[in-house]
């Protein structure tokens, strides 16, 4: 906080001391900064800022369960006052207890929605919760915050994959004969290089619902790579029949068509 503020805020005996705190705690003095913000509070300095910064010094002491209780102090004496609010969910996240982090941090980015601390450090707490799309959400926000930072892109394809992983599972635990379950399987198959698995897969998928598009279309992929060319056909048509107007089956159905010998 700065010291404008605290001038604000306090007695100039108190100011004094406070400031002695602050430039302690810059210069890594963590006993000394404690002891003169302790002596704030004490001689009736109760502001949300002088706790919050104890609470600065207790986390940077690595004590994260004495800085919870100093931020807290500072949230309950000024509900609208950001810095607590993001520091506890660090401290808490360190503490394991990601999802009172995760609750704080909501908060700091109601109310500073642009904040890429908090929108970072929320993002961490969703995935230590398992709420994938919460952490994709926020890696998405921070991506267009910065569209240049590579950290944010890779995280952000990461989140992409735990969310894919969980919602194949989530898929796995309710619908285990569903034709996307079998879709999203052929489709890992094919990732992995096992085209067999993932032709069976398909098949089985466009078995469980003859009406739903891109299966025969992959599978006519699938087919044209390995020269299987009237399978490739075969499945192209198939495709053609649930969605007349897909511009990738037309694309797909002429390279089969070329390669069959005929004009495109």
């Amino acid at each position: 906080m700065p010291s404008a503020f605290a001038q604000q805020q306090l007695p100039p005996a108190l100011e004094a001391v406070f400031n002695e705190g602050v430039r302690a705690l810059k210069e890594n003095r963590l006993n000394e900064a404690e002891q003169a913000f302790r002596r704030v509070i004490e001689r009736g300095g109760k502001l949300a800022f002088v706790f919050n910064n104890l609470g600065i010094v207790h986390q940077q002491q690595g004590d994260h369960q004495k800085a919870v209780a100093q931020f807290r102090e500072a949230i309950r004496l000024q509900p609208a006052y950001p810095a607590p609010r993001l520091l506890i969910g660090s401290s808490l996240l360190a503490l394991g207890r990601a999802a009172e982090a995760a609750r704080e941090l909501e908060h700091v980015i109601r109310l500073l929605p642009q904040e890429k601390q908090a929108r970072l450090q929320l993002a961490r707490a969703y995935e230590r919760t398992g709420n994938w799309l919460g952490t994709v959400d926020q890696y998405r926000f921070l991506r267009e915050l910065a569209p240049q930072e590579p950290e944010y892109a890779y995280q952000l394809g990461k989140a992409y994959l735990k969310l894919s992983e969980w919602s194949y599972q989530q898929m796995m635990r309710t619908h285990p004969r569903s034709a996307r379950l079998y879709q999203a399987l052929g489709h890992q198959y094919l990732l992995q290089g096992r085209i067999d698995l993932a032709i069976q897969s398909l098949e089985r998928a466009a078995n469980a619902d003859p009406m739903l598009p891109e299966i025969h279309l992959t599978l006519a992929q699938i087919h044209l790579e390995r020269k299987h060319i009237s399978e490739a056909r075969r499945e192209i048509e198939l495709e053609l029949k649930l969605v007349p107007e897909s511009q990738a089956a037309l694309l797909l159905k002429q390279k089969i068509e070329a390669a069959l010998g005929r004009a495109p």
